[in-house]
């Protein structure tokens, strides 16, 4: 806190307070943080590189896991590097304009990580429960049109939010209890009644939220009713197994979400250390594990890769 109370602020600055009460771990916290980074990179580079040059991955499946993978590198990109700053090198200052393009990022692009994840949740519906039509159901055309609306739903809903905070007056601490720029940590600087702002942002956010949810739960219930009834006990074990670490990364995704959405409606007495921590596992962990999951855990990627690796070798 030293070298942030020192700091003279301009009228256009906010600083990053990082992890409050853990000030002195945050070399050792930026660790395992530039190594989640450096997998999610790799890992979705590769699959995007993968996909891209075999003409027999351009399915459903891998065209949605390319759109997933495109939203966990603007998510990785838009936060990590910031945050490896402050760690590392005490970089705790942030012009306020770059405070809300962080914030736009973040929540518009989770919000399409959501989207694409219950795509591929209606995805592996189509092709276990009625797989001779899958291709036919999720063309090329069908698909671009779910992925155009997944964007074109994060960019609206949350378009608003930086115009709502630019035009709020700062007169309290300038100082973010956090190690981005979010939301409901910038609106409580404000010092004017921000009951309507945070009501819109809680709202959209659950909505959007619950949709999604709703809609993947549903999916993955038919899917598991459809499995069970295959006569194939193989058969059933290889469908539950493509899913059910599918459904893993979903529950990480979801349930350090609500946690964070809970803590700001309800969790005043949460500490802060715990607040962020989850919050940051909200932003860090979907973009490290979706590689690991949905690439190395699928076969045609995976072998693909192997192949490479050997070819480069010899």
């Amino acid at each position: 806190m030293g070298s942030v109370n020192k700091t003279q602020l301009s009228t256009n600055t906010f600083l990053l307070l990082g992890i409050p009460g853990l000030e002195h771990l945050h070399v050792w916290i930026g660790i395992p943080f530039c190594s989640m980074y450096v997998v999610a990179m790799v890992g979705n580079v590769t699959i995007l590189t993968v996909v891209r040059a075999k003409r027999s991955l351009h399915e459903p499946m891998f065209l949605f896991l390319c759109m997933l993978s495109v939203t966990d590198l603007v998510l990785s990109m838009s936060t990590l590097p910031r945050m490896l700053c402050l760690f590392w090198l005490g970089a705790h200052d942030i012009t306020f304009e770059a405070c809300l393009a962080q914030m736009f990022f973040i929540h518009s692009f989770t919000a399409m990580e959501s989207g694409f994840f219950l795509a591929m949740a209606i995805d592996r519906y189509v092709a276990i429960c009625d797989p001779l039509h899958h291709t036919t159901i999720l063309t090329h055309s069908r698909i671009a049109k779910m992925g155009a609306a997944v964007v074109l739903r994060g960019v609206v809903f949350f378009s608003p939010h930086p115009i709502l905070l630019k035009q709020l007056p700062y007169c309290r601490t300038r100082i973010i209890a956090h190690t981005y720029c979010e939301f409901m940590a910038v609106v409580k600087l404000a010092c004017v009644d921000t009951g309507a702002t945070r009501r819109y942002n809680l709202s959209v956010a659950s909505v959007i939220g619950s949709c999604d949810g709703f809609f993947i739960a549903v999916s993955y219930v038919l899917i598991l009713w459809e499995v069970f009834r295959l006569s194939s006990w193989e058969a059933s074990l290889k469908a539950l197994g493509s899913c059910g670490s599918h459904v893993c990364v979903i529950l990480v995704f979801y349930s350090t979400a609500v946690f964070t959405f809970l803590t700001h409606r309800f969790g005043q007495n949460v500490a802060p250390q715990i607040h962020i921590f989850i919050a940051n596992m909200y932003l860090l962990v979907p973009p490290f594990l979706n590689p690991v999951v949905y690439g190395i855990r699928t076969k045609k990627i995976r072998d693909h890769v192997i192949s490479s690796l050997r070819v480069k070798v010899a």
